[in-house]
């Protein structure tokens, strides 16, 4: 094996610092902004979140394949830095709606939302694909992802715990506008990092394939490992944006308290920025298959446990957020880690490089989980009696507290449980362990 180059694994990584922060902010404040400042209905506000995500399936097998098809010598590079620009200034408009009234907010939050989720696009599944291209070493892609999620972790955690903290500071819809320019700004300072420690990354190149774009999908989703991981991992991403979108909901609704959504959120992720390395190293010793089952199982508890909170319980909350947060980070980490293995099989098998297309199919999949959280939680309040207000304040009823506490519990940890049957088939993983080749089902 042959190590990767330090500038290349930190310059890789660092783009997480973008990802980190674009995924995880608008999953937790777009909704209560919504519904709380803006008066937006819930049911409705859970679809502006889930809308350009959908689009995003379609979207991101194309902007793979483009990148595929690139002749340039850095060849995925020049789409994320560009496209992360653009997300960085469509994030800034996303917080800026018009008060004018809910029909107006929507628009506004809608349109800005469908041109960073195509900007997040050409800049993550480009990003995504590098990593079967950078080594060809199947534990060096468990340390290379590893760095990436230590850094994600971090950015989830500085900007998931900052942003409600900007937005309290100063207050209403001013205070999420100015917390949306201050995100788009460290938005735009991960892309700087990136592409400075990308630069003169070494790439493993295999031909493009010549296929048609429905063809490519069609032979990413024959392949039985790609369905079965892709399906466990859709699953826990459903479950993690029914928590993330949430969190506010908790603090305000069950505590009393907004500013506890701060203290519950880095109880949450906090613990990955340690265990992720633990994770790597379980990784290497049983596999990645076995590494991410357990890593399931201990999230799928940490949910479960949050259920005690539904009164308020602010021990029950933070403990349970913990163990959530340990489960995190394995769920994270080790099916990325995958993913290039995937590419790299395929590859192998085929003589022609689909690694944008299957990265494509992923992220779009995965954005689609994570909005249909929200969306899920949005439901899941419609039918407790959740009264959206504008600015916030209304008083809930007991049937609204217990829909908020099951959203953030007994929910999404059915999810996850579920997600451990195709976690079962999934096969490559012990064929490469082996040394051996597996042929599809």
């Amino acid at each position: 094996m042959t190590a990767l180059p330090r500038r290349t694994r930190a310059g890789y990584a660092l783009a997480g610092v973008s990802t980190g922060t674009y995924g995880t902010v608008p999953g937790l404040l777009l909704m209560p902004y919504l519904t709380d400042e803006l008066g937006v209905q819930a049911a409705v506000a859970g679809l502006v979140v889930l809308a350009p995500k959908a689009l995003d399936v379609v979207l991101n097998p194309v902007a793979g394949r483009i990148s595929d098809r690139s002749s340039r010598a850095d060849r995925r590079r020049p789409f994320v830095v560009r496209a992360g620009i653009v997300m960085a200034l469509a994030f800034a408009a996303l917080f800026a709606a018009p008060v004018s009234g809910p029909v107006a907010a929507t628009v506004w939050a809608l349109g800005c939302s469908l041109v960073a989720a195509a900007a997040y696009a050409f800049f993550f599944v480009p990003f995504l694909a590098m990593s079967a291209e950078i080594t060809d070493d199947y534990d060096e892609r468990t340390r290379l992802m590893t760095g990436r999620v230590v850094v994600i972790t971090l950015a989830i955690l500085l900007a998931g715990g900052s942003a409600p903290l900007l937005v309290d500071a100063v207050g209403g819809v001013a205070g999420y506008r100015t917390m949306g320019l201050v995100m788009a700004l460290v938005i735009a300072a991960g892309t700087a990092a990136f592409a400075w420690g990308t630069r003169g990354a070494p790439l493993r190149r295999t031909p493009a394939t010549t296929g048609s774009l429905r063809t490519q999908l069609a032979v990413a989703l024959a392949s039985p490992h790609a369905r079965t991981l892709l399906l466990a991992f859709v699953l826990q991403a459903a479950a993690m944006g029914t928590v993330l979108a949430g969190i506010v909901y908790a603090a305000r609704t069950l505590v009393g308290d907004p500013a506890f959504a701060t203290w519950a959120f880095v109880a949450f992720v906090g613990p990955a920025v340690v265990v992720a390395p633990l994770w790597q190293r379980v990784a290497l010793r049983v596999g990645k298959k076995d590494a991410f089952t357990l890593a399931t199982l201990v999230l799928a508890v940490g949910l479960g446990t949050l259920l005690l909170a539904r009164d308020g319980g602010t021990v029950a909350l933070l403990v349970g957020a913990g163990v959530v947060g340990v489960g995190y980070a394995g769920g994270q980490l080790l099916p990325l880690a995958m993913l290039p293995d995937l590419a790299a099989h395929d590859a192998a098998a085929s003589g022609e490089d689909q690694a944008g297309t299957l990265s494509g199919v992923w992220s779009g999949c995965e954005l689609l989980g994570y909005a249909l959280g929200p969306a899920l939680f949005g439901l899941v309040l419609t039918l407790g009696g959740y009264t959206s207000a504008s600015g916030g304040g209304a008083e809930q009823t007991d049937a609204a507290r217990l829909a908020v506490a099951l959203g953030i519990s007994l929910v999404p940890a059915t999810l996850v449980v579920l997600s451990l049957v195709p976690l079962r088939r999934y096969r490559l993983d012990d064929a490469l362990r082996e040394g051996g080749v597996t042929t599809p089902a």
